[in-house]
């Protein structure tokens, strides 16, 4: 093959062709708007060939329909049919069947209602013969509803059998899973479907009404007389105009507490306020909140504890009005009894004036004794021995104790400075003479620690004998108490702690350095005996 120097095309070799054959098999089924749809393609394979019915066929019928041709043609027959177009199963029995229904539900605590009618909707699917059922929505029922069931071959029996469409008809219960649904109707095209399949249809039925429901949109017609009485007139006379009375309420033997009763006479509602005591330190309050106070109640309408429940007016008979407050009698009020002691001027002009017979006449009480206040001395109670004596002492002092202060400037002085010293147990028994102990003295808060010095078949467990604590000399008091101090510790001296006797046998170098620093306040004897011990140390 010659090169032609006009053709700028590329040689028609393999790896430089770039328009390969299609061999794209076209779909023939398609899911358009929610629907199963057949798609017939019109051409198919490479060189786009004309697509004929006999391609969508399987292989058995198109060997019955070329059978069929050629039987045909042998009888001398001119015209050659075509099979007709294959449609799936699942496309043609693509239908849904809707049936209405009911069920009644048990109403066990309540007392307005025995059951409820609830209404459903079941779908039939003919495709895989499942079910579903739905439960329409309903406005503020409380009631959980929508999708009751999902889809599924609903149970029949305890043989594993399902429901079909044949076992549906209309007025015939239905039991799935305990339930049993009453259907009622069905739609159009449930109807024709059935009819189709040699099913006789029962008379449609309505779903019966709610009980409660019907209830509630009964309303009972009332009319209530309207009162000639004037509440705006009876405002704008009395709105500011208030009665007081000056109280007591006796509620043990000599013990009274002085009240206030304010009588509001724009709307008949009292208010009481306890006054206090001239030598507490407690403010006014609130004895009884403004209400109408009530003075007789219906019989046998306070049967229920009002302590829960408020009182309604349809509870009360009578309520308390200005002529049954009078001075020098007791007033009772929510269970509470007050003697009417005073009033004032105002109260007095308008009893004068609107109830003449009623005389306000104030009351004398007698002067009740003040007792005599204790001016004695706090006492400490003695120590019980739990905690430290400080932190114990700080429970006598306040109600929430406090913790009892730390001398800072010492502690940051001192911090991380230890006085070490050797010690053996000054003990009877023979066993606990060979145990050996260090004695760790912190300067920072005057604690002490001790720790066993590990012994090798002793038999004695070596490590921690007494955590940080401040250690009592023997024969010190809880009032003025005695710690220990580095003072006393001299080489020789017995300490006791908390009932064990230590000798001490030896101390470090630093203890020496630390007590000739501050030795105006040690005593000659302790440090004599820490140098002599040092200068043997240092002779050998």
């Amino acid at each position: 093959m010659s090169w032609n120097k006009k053709n700028v095309g590329l040689p028609f070799l393999p790896g430089f062709n770039f328009f390969l054959p299609s061999y794209h098999r076209p779909q023939t089924l398609v899911y358009f708007d929610g629907h199963n749809m057949i798609n017939q393609p019109s051409v198919i394979g490479p060189r786009k060939e004309g697509l004929l019915p006999r391609h969508l066929l399987p292989p058995d019928r198109l060997h019955l329909s070329y059978r069929s041709a050629n039987s045909r043609r042998a009888s001398g027959s001119q015209v050659q049919s075509m099979p007709d177009d294959f449609v799936p199963h699942y496309v043609g029995n693509d239908k849904v069947l809707r049936f209405f229904a009911y069920f009644k539900e048990d109403c066990q605590y309540s007392a307005k209602e025995v059951y409820r009618v609830r209404p459903v909707v079941i779908y039939y699917y003919l495709l895989d013969n499942t079910m579903e059922m739905y439960e329409p929505a309903v406005e503020n029922s409380g009631i959980p509803q929508g999708k009751r069931i999902k889809r599924h071959c609903f149970p029949k029996n305890e043989h594993g059998e399902t429901y079909l469409w044949k076992d549906l008809n209309i007025d015939v219960d239905i039991e799935v899973y305990g339930v049993k649904y009453r259907i009622t109707h069905c739609d159009e095209f449930t109807k024709r479907f059935m009819e189709r399949g040699g099913i006789v249809l029962n008379t449609p039925q309505d779903i019966p009404v709610d009980p409660y429901t019907k209830r509630r949109e009964f309303h009972i017609p009332s009319h209530t007389t309207p009162s000639c009485y004037d509440r705006r007139g009876k405002f704008l006379a009395m709105d500011g105009k208030v009665l007081f009375f000056s109280a007591i309420w006796e509620f043990a033997e000599e013990a009274t507490v002085a009240v206030t009763i304010t009588y509001y006479l724009v709307d008949d509602s009292v208010a009481i306020s306890e006054i206090p005591a001239a030598d507490t330190r407690k403010e006014a309050c609130h004895f009884f909140r403004r209400q109408k106070m009530a003075k007789k109640f219906k019989p046998g309408e306070m049967q229920f504890p009002s302590c829960v429940l408020e009182i309604s007016k349809e509870e009360v008979e009578e309520y308390y009005t200005p002529r049954d407050f009078q001075l020098g009698k007791k007033v009772n009020m929510l269970g509470y009894d007050f003697l009417l002691v005073d009033c004032d001027p105002y109260t007095k002009e308008y009893y004068k004036e609107t109830y003449p017979d009623l005389e306000m006449i104030p009351v004398e009480l007698p002067k009740v004794v003040e007792k005599k206040r204790y001016d004695g001395k706090k006492e400490i109670p003695p120590y019980n021995g739990f905690g430290s004596p400080e932190d114990s002492l700080q429970n006598c002092l306040s109600l929430i104790p406090q913790p009892h202060r730390k001398d800072v400037k010492k502690m940051l002085e001192y911090d991380n400075k230890v006085l070490h010293y050797s010690a053996r147990l000054d003990s009877p028994y023979i066993v606990d003479r060979d145990r050996e102990f260090t004695l760790f003295y912190y300067l920072a808060n005057d604690t002490i620690a001790i720790y066993e010095k590990p012994n090798p078949n002793s038999g004695i467990i070596a490590g921690k004998f007494l955590k940080k604590i401040q250690v009592r000399k023997p024969g010190s008091t809880l009032e003025n108490p005695e710690f220990y101090s580095p003072a006393d510790f001299a080489i020789g001296a017995t300490v006791e702690i908390f009932g064990h006797r230590f000798v001490i046998t030896n101390a470090a170098r630093n203890v020496l350095n630390y007590l000739e620093s501050i030795s105006s306040s040690i005593p000659p004897e302790t440090l004599e005996s820490l140098r002599q011990k040092q200068g043997e140390s240092d002779s050998k």
